[in-house]
């Protein structure tokens, strides 16, 4: 994608969301690692129905560590593969009161060492609750990075990296929240859709998805 098309692609989702935001519920950048650590392979709406009553009471590493792992446990039995998060999420907040004194440190690498938590997950914290400029890239702007053309590659990693090097300032902040929500609910996996997609004509997937038929009602016979 050429650079005048990548910066008009950024103004169009920024003009249609101006203030893109997490749709996962947090507290403080403690809760949102939480949140994020809970997420992989869950929906944001299924682990924010599991946090809310968590996080009403818990919202520190040393909270969470008087909770337990039965106690965390109680909280999030909804959401998939929770026996593993909880020992996660118990570990990486004993590492962070051992090595961090109980906080969340602003370093990629320092995030990546704690138990549980991946590149993605740093650059969620790092972008959503420090304002650093990071891409974390899920499926769904792994998706929309190789299906338009904006930035392509055949890892996680590449895409990033493509991402990175290609969006401009001012949208370098919230591309990332721009690019997940257009992935969700308008360049779908299964079937995006194009025909109300306000990058479309920009976008290099063909074919175009068309908007589909309206369904015919059939007047009531007399």
């Amino acid at each position: 994608m050429k650079k005048a098309d990548i910066v008009e692609f950024y103004a169009r989702l920024a003009e249609a969301n101006p203030h893109p935001e997490t749709e996962l519920a947090f507290t403080n950048a403690y809760t949102l690692l939480v949140a994020v650590a809970l997420s992989a392979q869950a929906t944001d709406v299924g682990v924010n129905k599991a946090t809310r009553a968590l996080f009403a009471e818990v919202d520190t590493p040393q909270q969470m560590v008087a909770l337990g792992i039965d106690g965390l446990k109680q909280h999030i039995r909804t959401i998939g593969l929770f026996n593993t998060k909880a020992k996660h999420v118990i570990a990486l907040s004993e590492a962070l009161i051992a090595e961090h004194g109980g906080e969340v440190p602003q370093d990629r690498a320092a995030l990546e060492r704690l138990p549980g938590v991946g590149r993605k997950t740093a650059n969620v914290v790092l972008n959503t609750a420090f304002g650093h400029e990071t891409f974390a890239v899920d499926t769904h702007i792994f998706r929309v990075g190789n299906r338009t053309g904006l930035a392509p590659g055949k890892t996680v990693l590449a895409v990033e990296l493509r991402l990175d090097k290609a969006t401009p300032q001012p949208f370098r902040l919230h591309a990332h929240h721009w690019l997940i929500l257009h992935g969700r609910y308008v360049c779908k996996a299964r079937t995006p859709e194009c025909w109300r997609c306000p990058v479309a004509d920009l976008c290099r997937y063909r074919p175009k998805t068309p908007a589909p038929k309206a369904k015919r009602v059939d007047a009531a016979p007399a």
